[in-house]
């Protein structure tokens, strides 16, 4: 979160000085990025919607059970609502404590789920009509 909330946070509120910035969307892998960028972009800019969003087949966070972890902050096992799905990148099957840590610090305005198959038609949608190449992630 450090590395974000240092670099990529500013960034994007660099990118948008002067602009109107309502919402910023964002899937989850160690949380870093949420924990980062969302603390530096709210203390900035509260007005600002963080939305967090995780694969439909795959509500880790929207189960609101937290994952089991062994002394040593490791998770043990998979997250009871855990099911494959085919955004790369985005929801271990796990909770990682990064995130878990993130949350407690930064709220969440709003929550998506995506459902697999529309992010591959997304992300398909935008390489070929806006030249955009994105991974399924990006859809």
């Amino acid at each position: 979160p450090a590395f974000h909330a240092a670099t990529t946070g500013p960034e994007i509120l660099q990118d948008f000085d002067g602009k109107q910035l309502d919402y910023f969307v964002l899937g989850y892998g160690t949380g870093g990025t949420f924990a980062g960028c969302s603390k530096v972009i709210k203390a900035a800019r509260p007005s600002v919607k963080i939305v967090l969003a995780e694969p439909e087949a795959a509500g880790l966070l929207k189960s609101g059970v937290k994952s089991e972890r062994n002394a040593d902050g490791s998770a043990i096992g998979s997250h009871p609502a855990f099911n494959a799905h085919p955004i790369q990148g985005w929801t271990p099957d796990f909770v990682p404590q990064i995130l878990e840590k993130g949350l407690d610090e930064v709220k969440h305005d709003e929550y998506i789920a995506v459902p697999g198959p529309g992010a591959i038609q997304t992300s398909q949608m935008l390489a070929k009509t806006q030249g955009i190449l994105t991974g399924i992630s990006g859809g």
